[in-house]
């Protein structure tokens, strides 16, 4: 989920989607835990809140965030997981032939590549 060339051109409720993302994998927002109100967040990334809900929407959609009726949008439970599964997925098709293109053309191996890990 770091910034990339290709993230650059990407749209921003995506750009922002994947922040999330990246947030709940890594633990910041953990399951159960409330999520910055749409306010915050466009405030605290610099966005429009109109698109900082269309990403919240998407998580919405998804079952990954719970939304409570005046108290704000929590972390659904197992979301970590199904991100998680979904992510992995979406390296292995989308990255990774890439990683392993240039791995190829510059002699590397995955054990070359293990020792740096």
């Amino acid at each position: 989920m770091g910034m990339n060339t290709s993230q650059a051109s990407r749209p921003v409720y995506l750009r922002l989607r994947d922040e999330i993302c990246a947030a709940i994998l890594d633990g910041r927002y953990a399951e159960g835990a409330m999520l910055p109100s749409v306010r915050a967040y466009a405030a605290e990334q610099g966005a429009n809140p109109l698109t900082v809900a269309k990403a919240y929407q998407q998580f919405q959609d998804e079952g990954l965030v719970i939304v409570q009726r005046g108290v704000g949008m929590f972390v659904a439970p197992g979301a970590v997981e199904a991100l998680r599964q979904r992510e992995r997925e979406s390296f292995l098709q989308d990255e990774w032939p890439a990683v392993a293109a240039r791995m190829r053309l510059l002699g590397l191996s995955l054990a070359d590549v293990a020792e740096i890990a």
